[in-house]
């Protein structure tokens, strides 16, 4: 199967989870791009912390950000809001998580990485200029959305494994085919949208045939990635999780409060591994 049908493919499954979730009666999305259940008592659902967003304020990242050691610039980008922007008729919506998770992936000294073995035409992107979209196919069944880094010519990337919802909440949910109420635990549900690279690739319809190669530091780009001068506290690092080659780098970052984290922490004992 190649990109194209995997996309088709995905595509559909998004479409027909949209509509097993259209039964998602009484949520809306409020002012700052929340979730909103309007049969319920407003106060009863308390925002995640740190969802606070105003989208019209975000500057996007220069693309001088991504162009250095992608251990640096995977530290940087926890706290960062990647922004998928969907055109309707008679306007825009958009789309937004706050990165909380991010592993990294070196180049030809990283036996894990997909650079490993040189450029070839499905990586061509991770040799290109840095601040661009990295999209593969992964076990027949999903997508994981990386991030090119250091100068052109030289491979390097980070992999986003998870965001906090905070904006589009309601449309992540039907793309996921979730039904998401207020009444429950919000972070429990919530994380369920985009905690993990393929679930929330699914959430904001990133795919390899529409995403790959785009330009991430221009506002005028559907998919982006935005500042708003967040500060994310304290940042664990684990080693790399779901692989087999390489597994034991310690290349995987956390903003270490999050709920929103996939899989197992794994903070190390003793505080190593931990800083701010």
């Amino acid at each position: 199967m190649d990109d194209r049908e995997a996309g088709r493919q995905v595509a559909r499954g998004i479409t027909n989870a949209a509509r097993r979730a259209g039964n998602d009666k009484g949520l809306s999305i409020d002012g700052n791009g929340g979730l909103r259940n309007s049969r319920a008592d407003p106060r009863s659902a308390a925002q995640p912390a740190g969802s606070e967003v105003k989208l019209s304020r975000l500057k996007a990242l220069p693309r001088r950000f991504y162009n250095r050691d992608p251990r640096r610039v995977a530290r940087d980008l926890l706290g960062k809001v990647l922004v998928r922007v969907v055109k309707r008729r008679g306007g825009e919506a958009m789309l937004a998580g706050r990165i909380v998770e991010v592993e990294v992936y070196l180049g030809a000294d990283d036996a894990a990485a997909h650079s490993a073995a040189g450029k070839t035409a499905r990586n061509a992107v991770l040799f290109g200029p840095p601040g661009h979209a990295y999209v593969y196919f992964i076990y027949g069944n999903h997508f994981c959305f990386n991030v090119s880094c250091m100068p052109e010519g030289d491979a390097g990337c980070v992999l986003i494994r998870a965001l906090e919802p905070v904006a589009g909440i309601e449309e992540m949910a039907r793309n996921r085919g979730l039904v998401v109420a207020a009444s429950e635990g919000r972070a429990a549900k919530l994380r369920l949208l985009t905690s993990g690279p393929g679930r929330l690739c699914q959430a904001l319809g990133i795919t390899r045939p529409h995403d790959n190669g785009k330009d991430l530091t221009s506002r005028q780009s559907d998919l982006w990635i935005g500042d708003d001068q967040f500060k994310p506290g304290e940042i664990a690092t684990t080693a790399r999780i779901g692989i087999t080659r390489a597994a034991e780098q310690p290349l995987r970052y956390v903003i270490a409060q999050s709920p929103f984290v996939s899989g197992n922490l794994r903070i190390p004992k003793a505080g190593a591994g931990r800083h701010r």
